[in-house]
């Protein structure tokens, strides 16, 4: 049986599965971003913790969204990290790779597991550990064409593939046609330099993007 972060995780995916990556993000600015991310129509928000004031900027955003979005770690790369990153109260670990003990760990606290692949190899692998979404990385390296050839071998009734990295609004079309369940978005959509309202914009640019290659409205 899913845990209860996976769970969770799959049901908010199912409505917007946009995943804003907010690296850099400071703890000063970590409500306003949030706020504006979630009224463009985000629902996932990853705070990768390659940064020392990560875990601080977690807590904020997740004392500040409602119960219908899932913030989540990113860059997630020891079992101690994994501990920190719950302890914090994400409810999804994001890797920019493959490893066994962190998705073990993850799965033990109940929470989301989401390791990086580029090969059918490390794909296979990952879903054999029980991971709850699998992130193409680096998507702009693999390419459509390389998803779809992946998605043709991996069983359709498993965990959905994110395409993350290089990914825009308008190149959003091709990765929906090759398979991908879901995107990551990070630079295009967040960085310090960019003010609250500028965010918001983007988001909302990426938030129509979608909805208009799923064929759904507002």
């Amino acid at each position: 049986m899913k845990n209860g972060g996976a769970l969770k995780f799959r049901e908010v995916a199912a409505a917007m599965p946009l995943v804003a990556i907010l690296r850099g993000l400071q703890p000063a600015r970590a409500e306003g971003v949030a706020r504006a991310l979630v009224d463009a129509g985000f629902r996932i928000i990853e705070i990768p913790l390659n940064r020392d004031v990560a875990l601080e900027a977690m807590r904020i955003v997740v004392g500040v969204v409602p119960p219908s979005v899932v913030v989540g770690a990113g860059t997630v790369l020891t079992r101690a990290q994994a501990r920190e990153a719950h302890g914090a109260g994400a409810q999804i670990l994001v890797m920019p790779h493959l490893d066994r003990g962190v998705v073990e760990e993850g799965r033990r606290l109940g929470l989301a597991v989401m390791p990086g692949v580029m090969t059918p190899t490390e794909a296979f692998a990952a879903l054999d550990l029980g991971a709850d979404a699998l992130k193409l990385f680096p998507a702009e390296v693999v390419g459509a064409d390389g998803l779809k050839a992946l998605r043709a071998v991996l069983p359709s009734s498993q965990a959905p593939i994110y395409a993350v990295g290089g990914v825009t609004p308008d190149t959003m079309a091709p990765w929906h046609e090759a398979g991908a369940d879901g995107v990551g978005i990070g630079g295009a959509l967040f960085t310090p330099a960019f003010s609250d309202d500028e965010i918001g914009l983007r988001a909302r640019a990426f938030v129509a993007a979608w909805r208009s290659v799923r064929g759904t409205g507002e």
